[in-house]
């Protein structure tokens, strides 16, 4: 009888080493054994090696030295960038001449009749406040300027970011590709591209837009493509079962599926391109913005609020609005064209109101209706800056809450990043980007983090990556706990809507001097702005994340005895995992993309940079900057950001 060998027992292993990622930790290590030891012969100190970096400012200087000379006689600038600049020149004027041709009782009646339609008489009121309270504030004129921009600019963004949302929302690849494009669109600082802008297209409109559609296009690409991927797979098999082709289930499933994702994109679009109005008047987009520069050129806080509460007073009409369009369910068929009978009596009653204004003489908002408030606002701050900033019992004061921010989490961050060697920097970068990702995505990452180095900014890019760590640490807690918040409660989303308006509209210029009054000058008030504006986005979308999870899921969790809490954990936040996973990355983004105010307050390192190559015209300091920013943010995204094939295949 042959005799049975059983098989010889397999070695076993442990728990932690049966793990994926620490197979990939274990190779890393490896490879650094074998690297840093060469790495280290080679380039001993511990900050990055002076031999391994370039110089760009010969190139650059060049490159600005070509455009000044070529730009009235290069084909490329007569026949490209010309036309370009002449098609939005007639296109802000057109709006522009339209509205000043309505006049101040034309645009109000439009604004309030475009409101009813859409969400009811409590808008349509609150529209035509709204409008009031811009010419009451004797901001009439520059209103409809900044209006007229805003449109054409809000515009083009939607039209750009939603045809590079539908490309990166069907195609994985060029979902991809795209996704380091908008990283550079959103997080390049405006204050660096805002001179290679202005050495193409001169100062004034033109540049004014297109700097407003570079940063604003982006929100609506990434949540028109996360709409188009999470459409419900189901439907889609449904419709695909009828015989449907491509361009049909894409018409008649997936973007009404993704209807709410695209209203928030336009939303998203439209505060983003407002928060640019400031920024644009400093190359001549004048309007609102114009008057808040000048006004903060002053210091005179009161008068850029007088200017600042309009942009925040289109923000919310404009939100609402769109808010409500997205809420209207279908119209039953009717007669055909009934659907466009309200459109054409709005229009209807608009040009009557226009007419008879136009012929009693009364087209421009009447200057004795004006109301000031800079000297009452002025007081408040006053008030403010001798009661709170020291002295303050038991609170000590917010200087002193700056300054405990600035030693117990600033400077540490800032002293541990800079004084870790340069390798070991690139090797954390690597494991945690691979750990989550895959090596393509550590190879990214690695290559984006080297760049900063070879650029020769690495000490100012660790000074800004701690305070870009401690903001986004800040506003990730405080948005998903208001998020979460808000999503279970109705009551208490409405009452915090229009807080995250004035937070995201309102312009980082015009709170940007009470902070400073507040918390001094310093990195500390630029981590306060950063988490200012970053949060209203990390909200929103958290919000609307936990509020399109599968109530059947929730139902059968209640069933099942579950509490409200146990939802929450079990089955809400793994739900809405993509939604989190894009409020991180607009989390990070958007700090970034303040990080240049950082520079005006004190904050220094690469927004500093930023701001000197624009004020003395010094293309290689500002570019350079800002392109280190564009890599931090680039680095970021890919340790924070898996996708959803990496997520799948746990690679």
């Amino acid at each position: 009888m042959a005799t049975v060998t059983a098989p010889a027992p397999r070695l076993a292993l442990p728990g932690v080493l049966r793990h994926r990622a620490a197979h990939k930790l274990l190779l890393l290590a490896l490879a650094a054994a074998v690297l840093v030891p060469l790495a280290d012969a080679h380039w001993s100190s511990g900050t990055w090696p002076h031999a391994l970096t370039v110089d760009l400012s010969g190139p650059l200087g060049r490159a600005n030295d070509w455009i000044i000379d070529n730009r009235d006689s290069s084909p490329l600038f007569l026949y490209f960038f010309g036309y370009i600049s002449n098609a939005v020149v007639l296109s802000v004027r057109a709006v522009y001449l339209v509205l000043l041709a309505a006049g101040w009782a034309g645009v109000t009646a439009f604004g309030a009749l475009v409101a009813w339609r859409v969400a009811g008489v409590r808008l349509a009121i609150g529209t035509g406040l709204a409008f009031l309270a811009c010419g009451l504030l004797g901001m009439w004129v520059p209103t409809m300027q900044t209006l007229a921009l805003m449109v054409v600019a809000v515009l083009t963004s939607v039209v750009v970011g939603a045809l590079l949302g539908l490309a990166g929302g069907l195609s994985a690849r060029a979902d991809r590709a795209l996704r380091p494009v908008l990283d550079t669109m959103q997080v390049l600082p405006a204050f660096a591209y805002l001179l290679p802008v202005v050495l193409v297209f001169g100062i004034g409109v033109p540049a004014a837009v297109l700097a407003t559609v570079v940063y604003a296009a982006p929100p609506m690409a990434r949540l028109t493509a996360l709409g188009l991927r999470d459409a419900d797979p189901e439907v889609l098999e449904a419709v695909e079962s009828l015989g449907a082709t491509g361009r049909q289930r894409l018409l008649t499933a997936r973007i009404p599926l993704a209807r709410k994702q695209l209203l928030l994109g336009l939303n998203q679009t439209i505060m983003m391109a407002l928060s640019m109005a400031v920024i644009a008047s400093v190359i001549g987009a004048g309007g609102l913005g114009d008057r808040v520069y000048q006004a903060l050129a002053s210091v005179d806080v009161g008068a850029a609020l007088a200017a600042g509460i309009p942009i925040v007073l289109l923000a919310v009409v404009l939100d609402r609005v769109t808010a409500a369009a997205g809420e209207q369910t279908d119209e039953p068929s009717g007669e055909p064209g009934s659907s466009l009978r309200p459109w054409l009596y709005a229009l209807g009653a608009t040009v009557a109101v226009a007419v008879a204004v136009r012929l009693a003489g009364a087209l421009d908002w009447p200057s004795g209706w004006t109301l000031g408030i800079a000297e009452p606002v002025n007081r408040v701050v006053d008030w403010m800056t001798a009661h709170l900033y020291s002295g303050v019992p038991y609170l000590g004061g917010t200087a002193d809450w700056a300054g405990h921010f600035t030693t117990w989490v600033l400077d540490p961050v800032r002293d541990g990043l800079q004084g870790l060697p340069w390798w070991s920097v690139l090797l954390i970068v690597a494991a945690l980007a691979w750990v989550i990702g895959t090596w393509r995505t550590a190879l990214t990452a690695v290559l984006a983090m080297a760049a900063i180095g070879v650029l020769g900014v690495w000490e100012p890019s660790l000074d800004t990556l701690s305070q870009v760590l401690a903001a986004v640490a800040v506003t990730l807690v405080l948005g998903f706990a208001t998020g979460i918040a808000a999503a279970r409660s109705d009551r208490f989303e409405r009452a915090l809507r229009p807080v995250l308006d004035v937070c995201q509209t309102m312009p980082q210029f015009v709170y940007l001097i009470p902070v400073v009054a507040l918390f001094g000058v310093g990195r500390a008030p630029a981590v306060a702005a950063a988490v200012v504006y970053a949060l209203p986005a990390v909200v929103r979308i958290t919000t609307q994340g936990l509020r399109q999870v599968d109530p059947a899921a929730l139902e059968s969790a209640r069933s099942l005895g579950a509490t409200s809490t146990q939802q929450l954990r079990q089955i809400q936040l793994p739900l809405a995992r993509p939604a989190l996973l894009l409020a991180v990355n607009q989390g990070v983004v958007l700090v970034l993309a303040v990080v240049i105010i950082g520079g005006l307050v004190g904050g220094g390192a690469l927004g500093y940079d930023a701001v000197f190559g624009l004020a003395q015209g010094d293309l290689a300091t500002g570019l350079v900057a800002g392109a280190a920013i564009v890599c931090l943010g680039l680095m970021l995204d890919r340790v924070t950001q898996p996708t959803e094939r990496r997520t799948k295949k746990g690679a």
